[in-house]
């Protein structure tokens, strides 16, 4: 298929392969920022091409990993009213609240409604003026211009049954949060390709700047991939802090700018806990003042919920790089997909779904299996 196959090209990434182990003379920590990125890579088994001169460190660029556990309760106890139509994305419905997920809650009679769109969820408002219609907003800078223009489209039909559940996060602040970990190994960046199409490159130079490291805009495919690494070793090895666009096809330096003005208009930047990793100041968008009625979290009174996260579950420690997906005990055992404990095992983005569906199950197995002195004891 034109545009994706000469980007899968086995001979051009045989090319790169070889490229980047020739100047890598050590092994080089690399942090791929975006879920996207991450499933590529187990995927196609990059990790493992580059074995012994890239480490890949897997970030927190999966949203709904860093969804945190309070906000999923907080969508669970407002999708169980019974005057509500909730609305969601179908890759959140699995994601486990502390005691039940949003299929659990469809199961018991509520109405919890898969949508391709947040204007979809406007749609369903407007046919259903006697319900209460609830959309759950998350994502990165990616996904919050379109749930941006579903609430003004609301305000503009004058839709005063819809509102908006916003859990929408930044990347930026999470790496920086990442770099001034006192445990951060990551020493170079691939950033993520779809953010920066609608943000720019801007916001990664002060980060370049104040840490000292390269940070290289990549895409998705196996060859973008190869070739935003092979910029990153260059740069690493040359001793270079710099910032790069490696995915210039899709990313410039300005960005969306219609895109950013909206986003400006709707939201307001705040402090948002993240997922297994805790409170990150200025790290998410919620309702600016201006759109404040069609915030649901206020709407229905939910905002005070606060909930523990399971302690079985090392989702933290695997979105900040600290631990392999399959280096968790509870790594295809307690945890599946089928019986997650976190959101990683869920998400089509997430880490650990990815190493679980691409059968990384070494390291939980090896962990698994008895010693021959255990064996014979």
């Amino acid at each position: 298929m034109k545009y994706l196959d000469e980007f899968r090209d086995p001979a051009a990434a045989k090319t790169l392969v070889d490229a980047i182990t020739r100047r890598a003379t050590r092994t080089w920590t690399v942090m791929e920022v975006c879920g996207g990125q991450t499933h590529s890579i187990i995927r196609n088994g990059i990790d493992q091409l580059l074995a012994g001169a890239v480490e890949f460190i897997h970030g927190p660029g999966c949203p709904v990993c860093v969804t945190p556990l309070e906000m999923i309760d907080r969508a669970l106890e407002i999708a169980a009213r019974d005057d509500v139509i909730f609305c969601s994305f179908g890759d959140m419905l699995r994601v486990p609240g502390s005691r039940r997920d949003l299929f659990g809650v469809r199961a018991r009679g509520g109405d919890v409604r898969i949508v391709y769109s947040p204007l979809d969820a406007t749609r369903v408002a407007a046919d259903n003026p006697d319900k209460q219609v609830v959309f759950f907003g998350v994502g990165f800078e990616t996904t919050a211009p379109a749930n941006a223009m579903a609430v003004v489209h609301a305000e503009r039909l004058g839709l005063t049954n819809f509102s908006m559940l916003v859990s929408h996060v930044l990347v930026p602040p999470a790496m920086r949060a990442i770099l001034s970990s006192p445990t951060n190994r990551v020493q170079g960046f691939l950033a993520a390709g779809h953010v920066c199409s609608v943000m720019g490159t801007g916001e990664y130079g002060p980060l370049v700047d104040e840490f000292g490291v390269p940070i290289v805009v990549t895409g998705f495919e196996p060859l973008d991939l190869l070739e935003g690494v092979r910029q990153v070793v260059e740069l690493l090895e040359s001793g270079t802090a710099e910032l790069r666009n490696a995915y210039p096809r899709a990313v410039s330096a300005q960005g969306n700018t219609v895109a950013q003005q909206t986003l400006a208009d709707v939201f307001a930047v705040t402090d948002r806990q993240w997922r297994g990793i805790g409170l990150i100041p200025a790290s998410g968008w919620t309702l600016s003042p201006r759109y404040a009625a069609f915030d649901a979290e206020r709407r229905f009174g939910v905002g005070d919920i606060r909930v523990a996260e399971s302690d079985q579950c090392r989702s933290g420690e695997v979105l900040q790089g600290l631990l392999k997906p399959n280096e968790c005990p509870a790594f295809g055992r307690a945890c599946t997909p089928r019986t997650p404990l976190g959101a990683t095992m869920v998400s089509s983005e997430g880490a650990c779904a990815a190493y679980y569906q691409f059968r990384r199950l070494a390291a939980a197995e090896a962990a698994a299996a008895p010693t021959a002195s255990t064996a014979h004891a």
